[in-house]
Parts: C-alpha cells; structure tokens; sequence
C-alpha cells in the first residue's frame, strides 16, 4: 500500500494539553448591552504559568477530577461544559475522563477557567479525530465566556472587542520575564462589574485610539492607560492598592491589575529585574508566582 493511499491514522486515545494564564495589559469597560454583558476594549498577552490537562476517551459520560485548587461544582466547571459542547457537536460518540491539575490561581483575573475550557475545545476534538472545523471551535468558545474566544484562537498577544469574541491578532514583543502577585482573597468578577456600573459614567474613561507601534514594546504597552477595574476594586481593597503602588515603585516596564482582579502582574526588562523586585516584595501576605510573557502560540493537544 502506498503513503498515498495509507487509510487515515485513528485519532489518540489520550492526549495532554497545557491551558496557559493570560494577563490583560489594557482594559476598558464600555457600554452595558441590553443583554446585560459589557462591551470592554483589551490588551491581552498569554503567560507561560499553565493548567496541565489529560483528556481520554472513555465509552460514555464526562467525568472530571480537578488537583490543586476548589473549582465549585463539577458541572459548573467550564472544562466539564466544553467537554459537553464538544461531545454534543461529534455526535456523543464517546465520552471523555479529564484530569486537571491547577497551577493558575482562580479568582485572580488570569483566566485560568476560561483556558481550561478552550484547551478542552481542542482536545475533545482531537480525541473525535480533529470532526470540528477551527472557525466553529471559536463560535463555540465564544459562547462559553468571554476569554474563551482568546486561548481557543492561539493567539499569544491580541487585541480583543466587544464581549472578548471580536479579536484582532497582534505580533507579540519578546517574551520578557513577569511576576504575578496573588492576594489572599479573589474579587468575584460580578461584584466588580457592579461596581463599576454604580460609578457615574463622567467619571470613566473609555476607548482610546491605539498606534500600533504603542504595542511593539513592553515600555510602549505600559505608558498605555490602566484597567478600567483598579479604579473600584482599589477603592474597595485599600491594601491591594498600597501592594501595587509598591510593586510599581520594584521599576517594572509595565504593571497592571488583571481582568477584575484580584491578581497584578509586573513585567521586566531582564531576569535580575524581576528577582530585585521579588527581594523587595518578599514578606507579605500574597503569594509571588515567576513567569513570562509567551510570545509564540500555545502547543496543541499531544498525543500519550
């Protein structure tokens, strides 16, 4: 038989993939929609602090056992829905067993359920002999949430619109060293957004018109304007604000508030940038996570 004519080769039993955190660089919160989601502008960057998932196939069923941190209820849990929105769209041929084990915090605004879910995407199709088309794979993760759409698409830095489905890729800058600074208590993203409603609309800023040479550089994305979030969550957590006036003072080329929070990140020009300033922050309450920016797209599912 020639290679020409070789019949397909069956699709993996197993398959690991890595579910990385992102960190956004701009957020702007705009108009409330009708449907009560909010239209944001953001910068968005991919980390390379991941989920580690290991998805099989099993004759029937989603079973999902979580290592590392209390996701709530199984089916609540947005790797369990994409698994189910995956079975359903190959035809519930199969089901699948997912073991995930946790490395970005929850709650932190690094959208570490949200990669779940999209790496989840991939590897159940994976598992279904890649049956779904790339563009229906991104319909489907724009329906789970709004960062969804960002991991599913492989992008390592974009541009993202609208509820987050709208997105513009971007040439990513050098990957530079970055660290994660993680309070002891999460901000629920409904809360902030509450929050955020309740201010007078005078006093929020909104989109800003961006030069693409503005994003070719860590400096450059750092003179940007902040998270449209730190302005309540700050007010509403006065220590979480001291934390990041000192983090800003450790010389960072660029320090945000991620999503709605509660996590910051810090980006530096080099490696002994990024341990001065962990030296500096050393001693409190937090938790501080070494990192980088990824500037390539993140591997697919591999075959065990």
């Amino acid at each position: 038989m020639t290679a020409a004519s070789a019949p397909p080769a069956a699709p993996p039993g197993r398959v690991r993939i890595a579910a990385h955190a992102k960190a956004n660089l701009l957020l702007r919160v705009l108009s409330r929609e009708a449907s009560g989601f909010h239209s944001i502008e953001t910068l968005l960057t991919l980390l390379e602090l991941a989920d580690e998932l290991m998805v099989e196939r099993t004759p029937q069923a989603i079973e999902l056992d979580v290592q590392g941190a209390d996701t709530g209820p199984t089916e609540d849990n947005l790797a369990y829905r994409a698994a189910a929105v995956m079975l359903d769209a190959t035809g519930r041929r199969f089901g699948v067993r997912i073991a995930l084990t946790k490395h970005v915090p929850v709650q932190g605004g690094l959208g570490g359920g949200s990669s779940d879910a999209a790496a989840t995407l991939h590897a159940v199709n994976a598992l279904a002999g890649h049956a779904v088309p790339r563009h229906e794979i991104l319909q489907y993760a724009a329906r789970l949430g709004s960062d969804v759409p960002f991991f599913a698409s492989g992008a390592p830095f974009a541009l993202a619109w609208g509820r987050g489905e709208r997105l513009f890729r971007l040439p990513a800058p050098p990957g530079a060293p970055a660290l994660l600074l993680i309070p002891p208590t999460g901000v629920s993203t409904k809360q902030a957004y509450e929050r955020l409603d309740a201010v007078q609309h005078e006093g929020r800023r909104g989109a800003i018109a961006l030069d693409a040479d503005a994003v070719t550089t860590w400096g450059g994305v750092g003179r940007l304007g902040g998270n449209d979030f730190e302005s309540v969550v700050f007010g509403d957590h006065p220590d979480l604000k001291a934390t990041f006036e000192r983090l800003a003072a450790t010389g960072p080329l660029a320090v945000r508030l991620s999503g709605s929070g509660s996590a910051l990140i810090a980006i530096y020009r080099s490696e002994a940038a990024r341990e001065a300033a962990e030296l500096g922050m050393a001693g409190g309450d937090y938790r501080l996570i070494r990192t980088a920016t990824r500037p390539r797209a993140a591997p697919g599912p591999e075959a065990q």
